[in-house]
């Protein structure tokens, strides 16, 4: 990655977690000031109101190619989180998703949409889908009006519009595919945004993903007073430990003392179902009759986005059959195929600089083919990264075909097999103290630590509120492709409890990494860092009382046997000859989701006397065998 990817990247970052504001990003490198005016060298800048069809202006820098003896498609970007720089003589250190968009040259626009930063309007967010024509606006008509006004005052343009974003820019380029207009030939929206209870960023089935989504909405969500170019000062926790933050806070309500004027987190705690509020921003109703090429992408370690990776991929893939319709699938945390080389997170390593692979031979080849005429770079449906044996594949469909559904079955004395247990099995009964709930990683961090993602689970595993299945050292290779598909038989002392099933992926004691180095990270400087190491894999939850609907929940009853399953997100994972398949069950996860007090109600008014202790237990025998579904690829 050039520095000028990084230097944009970087920004991107801080952004995207609503931690600071655009200007403030005073200490970059050196020769920052040198990369800008290479950008200046080549490009012209313009800055414009563009008006929307309600009479909305929203602001917008345009950059043009100085080189005008050839005419350029346009390359857009629609965000809530500032065009910056502004001014039209302060020029960014680079231009598009990599430094060969910049060098190809296009017009590249980037747009405050409606309501943020420099826009005119108000914001709302994931803005309900109302019309792509008349006089009703949302962000699909506002992406018509933009690209139209684009091809008729912007000289120098060849007809032709692709856009592209990362996370809530991901939203707003899966929504823009819906615009209708005809001159958006290609679109590729990356670890977009597309339901926010079900699986992207504040929700897992119906769980608040608790420190992400505080930490984003109590800067990101404070209100303006009118149109501006700085973001509200990032919140002070006073501490860097957000275990101890959060606990202390006793309730979930309690955050409520902090975001008096942060109108949509409240609004999220106030609608703890999934009802009308939630439901009008569920995008995938709205993927049909696509008429762009898409490409989407995601990250199998995007601990924000990796829900609405798949389902845009998913969801246009079945509601608009006849559509060009790509997915890439790598090895990335959260925008890590731009701003990272995407060749390890944490100590797991992928052997590559896959992101550079990514941008140089998927993404450039796939706007040059729709936008300049370029050879097609995609013969196939899906462009995969299989993690643990560390290959690409060009896939004709995800999941593939060929993926055979098996079972892993839980067995007494944690065992773990692909056969049923046996006629008697048995249960395994654990505590859950809301007052000590298991931490999410470990060590000290005060928001969603990416590396969560392939982090270590001995911790975990070791405590008296985590059950443990593994299976024998295995024989041969095994990979899982597709869905994970939980399938439990539980009781609880409760009336509520959450349900948190984690695939890991255990290391012989004896592994050695085969990249070690001498200094670098803390993990190459130990000899033998990765010998028994338990990578996470995939974690999820199942909020209990959403187990059957996430509109309408029900109690557990006491003691009684109850059913809870449900789909995982998916992975493409080989477990290596050796290594050990584990499967991790508990019911706190903490601060990354909040807690449950163990008793039926709406979570997001509980007081602290309603947090109560309770043992839950999971069935294992004939008539009720727990187990984990998964897609067995013998592929290659």
């Amino acid at each position: 990655m050039t520095l000028s990817r990084v230097l944009r990247a970087s920004a991107l970052a801080v952004l995207l977690l609503g931690w600071s504001n655009p200007p403030a990003l005073a200490q970059r490198p050196r020769n920052t000031e040198a990369l800008a005016a290479e950008v200046r060298d080549r490009y012209d800048k313009r800055e414009e109101l563009i008006p929307m069809r309600d009479g909305v202006k929203l602001f917008t820098a345009i950059y043009t190619p100085k080189d005008t003896r050839r005419t350029y498609p346009f390359l857009m970007q629609r965000t809530p989180y500032s065009v910056w720089p502004y001014g039209e003589e302060a020029f960014p250190p680079g231009l598009g998703p990599s430094a060969r968009f910049q060098e190809e040259g296009f017009i590249f626009v980037y747009q405050d949409v409606r309501g943020r930063m420099m826009s005119e309007g108000d914001f709302v967010n994931m803005r309900p889908q109302k019309a792509v024509s008349g006089d009703r606006v949302d962000e699909a008509t506002d992406t018509y009006d933009t690209i139209e006004w684009l091809l008729k005052h912007v000289k120098g343009n060849n007809g032709r519009v692709g856009q592209w974003g990362i996370s809530y820019p991901g939203f707003y380029t899966a929504v823009g595919m819906l615009s209708g207009h005809p001159a958006l030939k290609a679109v590729s929206p990356q670890a977009p945004i597309v339901d926010w209870f079900q699986g992207d960023d504040f929700h897992r089935n119906g769980a608040l993903w608790l420190p992400h989504a505080f930490n984003f909405m109590v800067t990101f969500g404070k209100p303006r007073s009118g149109p501006g170019k700085a973001w509200p000062p990032r919140f002070d926790h006073g501490t860097s430990d957000g275990y101890e933050w959060f606990l202390r806070l006793q309730t979930t309500a309690a955050t409520r003392q902090f975001t008096k004027d942060v109108a949509f987190w409240n609004e999220m705690l106030d609608h703890p179902a999934y009802d009308a509020f939630w439901q009008a921003r569920n995008l995938r109703p709205h993927l049909r009759d696509v008429k762009p090429a898409v490409l989407t992408v995601g990250g199998w370690f995007d601990a924000e986005n990796l829900y609405g990776a798949l389902q845009v991929f998913q969801t246009v893939a079945r509601q608009s059959a006849g559509s060009d319709n790509r997915l890439v699938m790598g090895p990335w945390f959260h925008g890590g195929w731009e701003r990272s080389k995407g060749d390890r997170l944490g100590p797991v390593q992928f052997g590559a600089n896959t992101a550079d692979w990514f941008q140089a031979e998927v993404l450039f080849p796939f706007f040059m083919h729709h936008l300049k005429d370029a050879k097609d770079p995609l013969p196939a449906k899906a462009t995969v990264f299989e993690t643990g044996a560390n290959r690409w594949h060009r896939l004709a469909a995800w999941p593939p075909k060929e993926a055979k559904e098996a079972r892993l079955y839980f067995q007494p004395d944690g065992g773990l097999a692909f056969t049923p247990p046996p006629a008697e099995g048995g249960a395994d009964a654990f505590p859950s103290d809301p007052a000590k709930p298991v931490p999410f990683i470990e060590q000290v961090a005060i928001g969603m630590v990416k590396e969560y993602m392939t982090a270590d689970q001995r911790f975990a595993g070791r405590r008296p509120d985590v059950l443990v299945y593994q299976t024998e050292a295995l024989k041969e290779d095994l990979t899982f492709a597709g869905p994970l598909r939980p399938e439990l038989f539980v009781t609880t002392t409760g009336t509520d409890a959450d349900w948190v099933v984690k695939l890991i992926d255990v290391y012989p004691d004896n592994f050695k990494n085969p990249d070690f180095k001498e200094g670098g990270s803390p993990w190459d400087r130990t000899p033998n860092p990765m010998g028994g190491y338990q990578q996470l894999v995939r974690g999820e939850v199942m909020r209990g009382k959403f187990r059957d609907s996430l509109e309408r929940p029900t109690p557990f009853t006491p003691g009684q046997p109850t059913r809870v399953a449900w789909s995982m997100n998916d992975i493409f994972h080989t477990f290596k000859k050796g290594h050990r398949v584990m499967v991790q069950i508990q019911s706190t996860w903490f601060p990354l989701m909040d807690r449950n007090p163990q008793v039926f109600m709406d979570i997001n008014q509980a007081k602290p006397e309603d947090y109560r202790k309770a043992t839950h237990a999971v069935l294992h025998d004939a008539a009720r065998p727990s187990s984990l579904g998964v897609g067995l690829w013998a592929g290659k």
